[in-house]
């Protein structure tokens, strides 16, 4: 399955390099996101390394879920595809 990052994980003064929100176009409600939790992400960097995470929790309502990668994620991942496994 694929994914697309929408975003850092973000509060009001600072920002999570870690957590990413991901966007997953087969799913739509809270509980279908649910059942995700625990999967494996990788993002493939352009110089052909992967970086890892894993679904941590849903995010919202509309189906998003957070991710949390090994270490913390370049800006130039935003808006790119993900494997979901």
């Amino acid at each position: 399955m694929e994914g697309l990052i929408k975003n850092f994980r973000m509060g009001r003064h600072r920002q999570t390099d870690n957590q990413m929100v991901l966007i997953l176009p087969a799913v739509s409600k809270k509980d279908q996101a649910a059942k995700l939790v625990g999967k494996t992400v990788t993002w493939t960097t352009p110089g052909n390394k992967a970086i890892k995470g894993k679904i941590t929790a849903p995010h919202g309502n509309s189906g998003a879920v957070r991710v949390l990668f090994e270490k913390g994620m370049p800006g130039q991942a935003v808006g790119k595809k993900v494997k979901v496994e």
